[in-house]
């Protein structure tokens, strides 16, 4: 278990004086071991006591934008609230704070197996008690679903890849779901590095910004080269079905 940024801590007493959050747990690269301060994004998962209405929503994003201009600036904190009720509910959307917003958007299958396999509380019950054991075909099925989700709208619209944050995340995000389709296991973001289908110099130029160098790398070819590689890793997937 790693040890957790005075954010994630902070934000756990201040979830927990709300009365109705009942579990905190950590999800990502800070639970498998693969974290990068300022580098990698903080994932959290909060179960909580009935619906998240929006008084409950206005008061989780005042707590957050505190958190996001305190102890928490710069580390890219974000976490999903889960109606424990709709736990079992893969598909529904809940309320995730993420890059200075609250929004809508599932619990991902890929979230789900990395709680059970490396999560870890903050306060509250363990993962591995709340979620159920994955398997290697549980895996599968959770990169096909994102592979063949919103990995698939992506490819569909290229212009998007122009944007150097998706690109470098498409090209990782491929590695990882190749990897799981392959041998049922997950992959960290550092490992996919190193397995993406790119250029050596693009794999280079990756790697040094995961330890935080900072250097870019040109756009319009990045962006080619990952759109590219996720039509073919989409369609592959889509086979697979």
């Amino acid at each position: 278990m790693a040890t957790s940024p005075a954010a994630v801590r902070d934000l756990g007493n201040e979830l927990r004086g709300l009365g109705w959050v009942s579990d905190l747990m950590v999800a990502g690269s800070l639970a498998t071991g693969d974290y990068v301060p300022r580098i990698s994004d903080l994932d959290l998962v909060a179960l909580v006591d009935g619906l998240v209405d929006t008084g409950r929503q206005a008061a989780l994003a005042a707590i957050h934008r505190r958190l996001d201009s305190g102890s928490g600036a710069g580390f890219k904190l974000g976490c999903v609230y889960v109606d424990t009720a709709t736990i079992s509910q893969v598909e529904t959307q809940h309320p995730t704070w993420t890059h200075g917003q609250l929004v809508q958007r599932i619990l991902s299958r890929v979230t789900r197996a990395e709680l059970a396999r490396h999560g870890y509380e903050v306060f509250g019950r363990s993962p591995r008690d709340v979620f159920p054991e994955v398997s290697a075909d549980d895996i599968r099925a959770a990169a096909r679903a994102e592979l063949t989700g919103y990995w698939a709208w992506a490819a569909r619209r290229p212009w998007l890849w122009l944007d150097p944050a998706l690109a470098e995340l498409g090209l990782t995000s491929m590695a990882r779901g190749r990897h799981a389709l392959d041998n049922g296991e997950l992959l960290t973001k550092t490992q996919a590095i190193t397995q993406a289908h790119a250029p050596t110099w693009l794999i280079d130029q990756v790697s040094a910004r995961r330890r935080g160098e900072a250097i870019s790398s040109p756009r319009i070819r990045t962006a080619l080269v990952a759109w590219r590689d996720a039509r073919r890793t989409v369609a592959r997937a889509k086979r697979a079905l």
